[in-house]
C-alpha cells in the first residue's frame, strides 16, 4: 500500500481533512502515513487526533508515525509515494504580522497577503528555500513521489518546483470545486446546479469560469450577469468584487472577493477610501482570521482530546482523489496548477496555470484550453509578472529582482512610488531576519 508523507502536519485541521479523507478511501485505508513537522507539540496533537480517526473509522488499518525536526525529514520522506505539502514558513507570528504591519506604514493595505501583493512575494521568498530542501531530499529518497502542494503562494511555489526541480508537482486549491456552486447559490439559481457543465482556467485564485451551462446545454451567463449586477446595486454582500468582475470583465473567477480585492489596482486605493465600504472589503482579514483560528483551535483541541470520539467524512479536497486515481487507475478530473506547456495559448510557457487535468495511474494529464478572452489573459498577466519575478529572485538571490517583483505587482504599484517600494522591501527583508538571510 502507498506511503503518504504529510509535510507541515502541525496544521492539524488540514491534516485531519486530507488524511481523514484517505482513511475513508478503500484504496488508501492501509496506507503508511508519515507526519512531519518542526513543532513537536502540534505534531503530537495531530498524531493523537489522526490516531483517533484511524481507530474510530478505519479499524486502525493505517500505520501512522511521526517525524520531528530537520534532522528527521529525510526519513519521513523515504519511500514516499505521495508528499502532501501544507507548511507555513514563519507562522502567523512573526512573519504574517510583519507582512501586514510594515506595508501599512507605507500606506499599503492588504486583505489576505498570501498569494500576491507584497505579502505574497515575501511569503514565497521565505518558503522556496524550504521547498528546495524538500526537493533535494525527495530526489534522493523518493524520486518518483508526487508532490501535492497546498501551500500559498500556490503559483509561485508550484511554479518553482516545476521549473527548477525534478519532482513531479501539482498545485491544489479548493476554490475550483466550489466556484460555480457558490455562484449559483448566491444568485438563487440552485435549480441549475444538477448536471451543470463548466470550464475553469487561468491561474490559481484567478481561474476564470469561462463557461457555465445547465444540464440541457443552455448558457447560464446572461442570467448570471443580470442577477449579479442587480445584487451589487441593491445590497452589501461578501462577494462584491467578483460580481464587479462579471460586470466589467464579463466573467467570474475562482477565489473569494477578499482575495481578489488585492490582486489588482481597482478596489483598495488610498485616494478613494470610499471604495472599501462600497465593495465591502475586509482589510487585515488574514491576521484577524489567524487570531480567531488560533483561539478556536485551543477550544476544539480540548474537545477532541477529552473524548477521543473524533470522526471524519470524506471532503472535497483533491488530494485523496488524486492518490486513489493513481493507485487504482480509475481516472478523476481535477483543476490543477501545472506548468503552461502549451495549455493556455496566450499566457507564457514558464507560468504556472490552473487548468482541467485528468489523473490516472500514469500521473496528471493537463488539458489544452486554448486562448483566454484577451481581458482575462491581461488580468492574469499582471499577476504572473510578479510571480515570475519572485521565482527569479529566489533563484538569483538578487534584491533587485525583489524590487522588480514588487514594482510590477499591480496593487503595490498603484499605491506606492518606486522609492517607497524599494524602502519597504528593504525594511521587510531586515524585519524577517534569517528567513531572508540570502538577500541581506
Amino acid at each position: 500500500m502507498p506511503k503518504i508523507t504529510f509535510m507541515g502536519a502541525g496544521s492539524t485541521v488540514f491534516a485531519r481533512n486530507v488524511l481523514g479523507d484517505c482513511m475513508c478511501t478503500p484504496a488508501l485505508r492501509d496506507s503508511e502515513i508519515a507526519l512531519y513537522d518542526i513543532d513537536a507539540q502540534r505534531l503530537e496533537e495531530s498524531f493523537i487526533i489522526l490516531s483517533a480517526i484511524n481507530r474510530n473509522i478505519n479499524e486502525e488499518r493505517a500505520k501512522i508515525s511521526t517525524y520531528c525536526g530537520v534532522e528527521n525529514r529525510k526519513e519521513a520522506l523515504r519511500g514516499a509515494d505521495f508528499v502532501v505539502n501544507a507548511i507555513q514558513v514563519g507562522f502567523y507570528e512573526p512573519c504574517t504580522v510583519i507582512d501586514f504591519e510594515i506595508p501599512k506604514k507605507y500606506g499599503l493595505r492588504q486583505t489576505i497577503a498570501d498569494t500576491l501583493g507584497i505579502g505574497g512575494i515575501m511569503r514565497g521568498l521565505r518558503t522556496i528555500p524550504v521547498l528546495a530542501d524538500f526537493a533535494r531530499d525527495m530526489e534522493e529518497v523518493c524520486p518518483d513521489a508526487w508532490f501535492l502542494n497546498y501551500t500559498n503562494p500556490m503559483a509561485i511555489l508550484s511554479g518553482y518546483m516545476q521549473r527548477y526541480t525534478s519532482i513531479k508537482t501539482v498545485g491544489l486549491c479548493h476554490s475550483v470545486q466550489v466556484c460555480s456552486e457558490g455562484l449559483l447559490k448566491s444568485l438563487d439559481m440552485e435549480d441549475k446546479l444538477e448536471g451543470r457543465k463548466e470550464l475553469i482556467a487561468g491561474i490559481n485564485h484567478m481561474g476564470w469560469l469561462l463557461e457555465l451551462q445547465d444540464k440541457e446545454g443552455n448558457d447560464l451567463y446572461p442570467e448570471i450577469r443580470k442577477r449579479a449586477a442587480e445584487k451589487n446595486a441593491s445590497e452589501k454582500h461578501k462577494d462584491m468584487v467578483r460580481f464587479d468582475y462579471i460586470q466589467n470583465f464579463g466573467y467570474y473567477c475562482t477565489e473569494s472577493s477578499e482575495h481578489n480585492a488585492e490582486y489588482n489596482p481597482f478596489y483598495i486605493k488610498s485616494n478613494y477610501p470610499e471604495l472599501i465600504e462600497k465593495f465591502n472589503i475586509p482589510l487585515d482579514e488574514y491576521p484577524r482570521r489567524c487570531v480567531n483560528q488560533i483561539q478556536g483551535w485551543k477550544e476544539e483541541k480540548e474537545n477532541i482530546l477529552n473524548n477521543g470520539q473524533v470522526t471524519h467524512e470524506r471532503s472535497r479536497e483533491y488530494a485523496s482523489y488524486i492518490m486513489e486515481a493513481m493507485v487504482t487507475g480509475n481516472p478523476y478530473k481535477i483543476g490543477g496548477n501545472v506548468l503552461n506547456t502549451g495549455l493556455i495559448d496566450n499566457l507564457p510557457s514558464d507560468a504556472c496555470v490552473e487548468v482541467p487535468c485528468l489523473v490516472d495511474n500514469r500521473g496528471v494529464h493537463p488539458c489544452h484550453v486554448g486562448k483566454l478572452p484577451l481581458q482575462l489573459a491581461a488580468m492574469n498577466m499582471t499577476n504572473i509578472n510578479a510571480q515570475l519575478l519572485t521565482i527569479q529572485a529566489a533563484v538569483t538571490k538578487k534584491r533587485e529582482d525583489i524590487y522588480m517583483a514588487a514594482m510590477l505587482e499591480p496593487h503595490t504599484a498603484a499605491e506606492l512610488s518606486i522609492d517607497d517600494i524599494k524602502a519597504m522591501v528593504d525594511e521587510l527583508i531586515e524585519a524577517h531576519g534569517d528567513y531572508m538571510k540570502d538577500y541581506r
